[in-house]
């Protein structure tokens, strides 16, 4: 029997903008008490304001400290929701350790101290659901750091999910979606890339936030699921 979010408090980190907000205003329209954790303080409160019983945080997955005082802070949470990401997308010639460390903080050593200080004292209906990508699966010259760091969260969830058992881990990994992320890139060349992946998915089109957070919610909710990473990508990786 599916879980209910009604009255649970669910933490989005990364919850400010993209797919972390399409995910945020998901949950609070099925009765969550979300709770923003963002970087960015302003961003988060603006949009805690807009939802019902909602609240923001202070936390960056690059520091420990801030996770442990956020964990301390709030104390109990239902859900757990990571969808940060740190690109660094250039080809292999071109890469720059700091980048490379930054997008393993973000996909893999962040989520690994956030459920060091949070999970302890999760309910055991609790879950932790990460945030994969499609650049796993579908390896791209010029996307080794985000493909293979996308990769690994699909290892750390089924560990996590073994570890810290009855509370489930998930993830989801996302095709290319029109969530914002993109929206730095020109007209032109946004369109394009929208339309090579449209083109490349089974579905047809690109995914829209509403897809990827649709899936959010059901994992959230599902008792049964623990250690999976999900694809909402269109099928894309079977096209």
């Amino acid at each position: 029997m599916a879980e209910t979010l009604d009255g649970r408090r669910v933490l989005v980190i990364g919850g400010a903008k993209f797919l972390g907000e399409a995910v945020a205003r998901a949950a609070a329209d099925r009765g969550a008490r979300v709770v923003i954790g963002a970087r960015d303080d302003d961003r988060a409160a603006r949009l805690a304001a807009e939802l019902p019983d909602a609240t923001s945080v202070h936390l960056d997955l690059t520091d420990e400290e801030g996770i442990r005082a956020a964990a301390e802070k709030l104390g109990a949470v239902d859900h757990i929701v990571i969808t940060a990401s740190a690109h660094h997308n250039v080809p292999v010639a071109e890469l720059e350790r700091d980048g490379i460390a930054g997008a393993f903080e973000a996909k893999v050593v962040g989520p690994m101290l956030v459920a060091k200080h949070f999970a302890a004292s999760m309910p055991e209906t609790g879950s932790i659901l990460l945030f994969s990508g499609s650049a796993a699966w579908n390896p791209a010259p010029g996307l080794t750091v985000m493909g293979v760091s996308n990769g690994a969260v699909s290892f750390l969830a089924s560990h996590l999910a073994k570890e810290l058992a009855p509370l489930r881990v998930n993830a989801i990994s996302p095709g290319v979606t029109d969530s914002g992320t993109w929206d730095g890139l020109d007209a032109a060349s946004r369109g394009a890339m929208y339309e090579q992946a449209a083109e490349s998915s089974l579905a047809g089109r690109v995914g829209a936030p509403q897809d990827v957070a649709d899936a959010a919610i059901w994992l959230l909710t599902a008792p049964y699921v623990s250690g999976e990473t999900v694809h909402v990508d269109g099928g894309a990786r079977h096209a």
